[in-house]
């Protein structure tokens, strides 16, 4: 029950981000280049914060960041400008489809073993995508779907990077510190345009604890939820930050948002089947 419950508490944590982004846009509280520079330094204040508490090793200078940083940039500034004109569930779930995408093209890259219900999964998934974009009055915006997409291939490499590191946390901290640069690079390309209080403190909230609070809880429980069960869990954040939008922005659940749902979440889970 415990372990549920902080599964449960990190899932709405990896939904909230999608929640409080959109929602400092769409209020006008903030500029999307400062949601991101905000987010990044609050989210590398808090991780590093929890590293050095915990005397890990911060070793910032270590070799081959140079791609999880850019990756982890990408991204980081394509999920702020997405939601300029994205919705939040339909957001979440072109970055959860992108991502699965993703890894699972670096798979087939890296010759990995896959078995045929990872090949339908994955062909499912796709098409929940490509039916979610597929162009007509309801669409998503195309610009905020190509932004979104940069954003989910960005932590779909930065995840496959990672893989088998030996300190996730401690290696999530320094990449958000040696991101924080790129990102303020990205601000002042962008040009300032909106910072008000509320955006900031929305801004600070979603890097310091649904990001940093939030990926340290997940460190957490991942070895208790074994490899599956993780994959599985994060089935439900497209569906939480829809409900979200739901209600914090009066956002309506559309037909084709409800379709591409069941097809992406059910290519998952065939794709899960012998993971």
């Amino acid at each position: 029950m415990k372990l549920f419950a902080l599964t449960t508490v990190a899932m709405i944590a990896f939904a909230a981000n999608s929640v409080l982004n959109r929602l400092a846009l769409a209020e006008g509280a903030i500029d999307p280049a400062s949601f991101a520079v905000i987010r990044v330094i609050s989210g590398a204040v808090m991780l590093s914060i929890l590293v050095l508490a915990s005397k890990r090793d911060f070793d910032m200078l270590r070799g081959g960041r140079v791609w999880p940083v850019l990756s982890l940039v990408a991204y980081l500034v394509g999920f702020s400008f997405a939601y300029v004109s994205l919705a939040t569930g339909a957001g979440a779930l072109i970055l959860f489809g992108g991502v699965q995408v993703t890894m699972f093209a670096g798979a087939v890259i890296t010759r990995d073993t896959i078995p045929v219900t990872r090949w339908i999964g994955a062909g499912l998934a796709f098409g929940g995508l490509a039916y979610l974009l597929w162009p007509s009055g309801d669409a998503p915006s195309a610009a905020g779907a190509v932004l979104m997409a940069i954003a989910a291939v960005g932590w779909g490499i930065y995840s496959l990077l990672g893989r088998g590191v030996k300190d996730p946390l401690a290696e999530t901290a320094a990449n958000f510190v040696l991101a924080t640069p790129l990102c303020l690079l990205a601000f002042l390309l962008a040009g300032s345009s909106v910072i008000t209080p509320t955006g900031i403190a929305l801004a600070v909230v979603s890097g310091a604890l649904t990001s940093g609070l939030g990926y340290a809880l997940w460190y957490a429980v991942i070895p208790a939820l074994g490899a599956s069960r993780a994959a599985v869990s994060q089935l439900t954040v497209p569906i939480i930050a829809a409900a979200g939008g739901a209600v914090f922005l009066s956002e309506g659940l559309t037909l084709r948002f409800a379709v591409a749902t069941a097809l992406v979440l059910g290519g998952v889970l065939i794709s899960l089947r012998q993971a």
